[in-house]
């Protein structure tokens, strides 16, 4: 019995210090997470015939519109967006380093994820203009589409053309690299970082100071870069620096000293208030300025541009967009942080990128703000207030390098809340790196059907 004890409590190779015991705990959690069997929020379904509008689908409103078709058996759903390909956006950073081929990231036509039946209406056109006044929107195609009730899900934009000289049709030439842009582009992207990491020359990562989809995937590119470039053979002609438009790295204090720790020890230098101004792709030379508006011009072999990001132009041009405080200049929706409910019209939620709130721009986000806006809505539909709280959770499993990466989950007030009490949020381990890349896309398309 003692020896079968040691053995079940004896480390694994390779996984951080984690047991044989801990590792088979890690595998029942990692199943019970792809299969929403964790803390899920009390469902709640209604008989009564309402008509709900969800303008954008994608997971946030995916997931929603699959939720309330269960919910709302007499009720109509109308969802709103043209988008013809889904993209598992998390993904797109194994693509531009070279771990995932594309396909993987296309899982399938949008439509083949959205709900199906008699109840169903699936408008392909975008939503052109709000009318919250009226409960009302019309669509770029001219159709005026009346709401009981309206979801706001349309994600973000990513403003390109701040960035003076910057082409998206460049990415993938000249040492141009960007991994947000698309599939095709984070492909693109790989086969420059690809050359680098066998040649060097200077490389440059950049952070916008808007709030941004995925803060930690800037991150995980130039971890990722610097660890092909120790196996290309590129790693000792490498001039790898990091150049923040902010003061920091990262939200987190511990894990921003971490990550400028980490690049200091591998000959990578960090520079703060530092933004990214205007390229001239030609030249392959890049202008930033810093917090004295001071013009650096540097020449770049590797440039990866994360562009500054903000809410879609027909919310932020909207009455339902913040308009005062700290969200109102990327015109992000003005949503109660907790319940996600609009702050002038009860009627309307919001969910995903596009919300005004503190933290939350992650896939983890919406996995666990979607239960909260269904419940929250029947709620108001039954006539009362909403009851179900958001607490910020935001997750970002940081790669920090081939095999290893840490699950860092916290909130609003940025303290940790692990999932997994085996998993050291402050430790780097194989496990993290597994549940990053084998076992979140499961359990991403399970919270698109709604069962996640």
């Amino acid at each position: 019995m003692n020896h079968e004890k040691n053995q079940d409590n004896a480390p694994i190779n390779g996984l951080g210090g984690l047991s044989r015991r801990g590792f088979l705990m890690g595998a029942a959690a990692g199943l019970a997470y792809m299969t929403g069997l964790e803390n899920a929020i009390a469902s709640q379904s209604s008989d009564t015939p309402v008509h709900i509008v969800i303008a954008g689908s994608g997971s946030a409103g995916i997931s929603i519109a699959n939720r309330l078709a269960k919910a709302l058996p007499n009720g109509k759903i109308t969802i709103i967006d043209r988008k013809e390909a889904h993209v598992y956006w998390p993904g797109l950073t194994l693509v531009a380093t070279g771990l995932w081929p594309k396909d993987k990231v296309l899982p399938g036509a949008n439509a083949d994820f959205l709900p199906h039946g008699a109840n169903i209406n699936h408008i392909k056109e975008m939503v052109a203009s709000f009318d919250p006044d009226n409960k009302k929107l019309t669509t770029d195609a001219g159709q005026v589409i009346g709401y009981d009730y309206l979801v706001v899900s349309m994600g973000i934009e990513y403003d390109y053309q701040a960035i003076e000289g910057m082409d998206v049709e460049a990415i993938g030439q000249k040492g141009l690299t960007s991994v947000y842009h698309s599939p095709d582009k984070a492909e693109a992207s790989w086969k420059v970082i690809e050359s680098y990491t066998q040649k060097g020359g200077n490389g440059y990562f950049t952070l916008p100071a808007t709030p941004i989809r995925c803060a930690g995937a800037p991150l995980k590119m130039a971890f990722l870069t610097l660890d092909r470039l120790k196996k290309n053979g590129g790693f000792e002609q490498a001039n790898m620096n990091f150049y923040s438009s902010t003061g920091g790295v990262f939200g987190l204090p511990w894990f921003n000293d971490f990550v400028i720790e980490r690049f200091k020890e591998n000959n990578m230098g960090t520079a703060l208030k530092t933004q990214l101004k205007a390229i001239d792709i030609g030249a392959q030379k890049a202008h930033f300025s810093n917090a004295e508006g001071e013009i650096k011009e540097v020449a770049y072999d590797l440039l990866h541009v994360v562009p500054p990001m903000r809410a879609p132009k027909v919310v932020r041009e909207s009455d339902l967009a913040w308009g005062e405080g700290t969200f109102a200049s990327g015109g992000w929706l003005a949503v109660d942080k907790n319940s996600l409910q609009h702050t002038t019209y009860p009627e309307i939620f919001g969910c995903g990128d596009v919300n005004g709130t503190p933290l939350g721009k992650t896939a983890a986000t919406v996995k666990m703000s979607v239960p909260i806006v269904v419940n929250n809505l029947l709620s108001v539909i039954a006539g009362n207030e909403p009851t179900a709280s958001f607490n910020g959770y935001t997750s970002c499993p940081l790669i920090t390098q081939v095999g290893s990466a840490m699950l860092i989950e916290f909130d609003y007030n940025k303290d940790l809340i692990p999932t997994f009490d085996f998993i050291d949020p402050k430790q780097e381990s194989w496990f993290a790196w597994i549940m990053k890349e084998q076992m979140l896309k499961p359990t991403y398309l399970k919270m698109l059907e709604g069962k996640v």
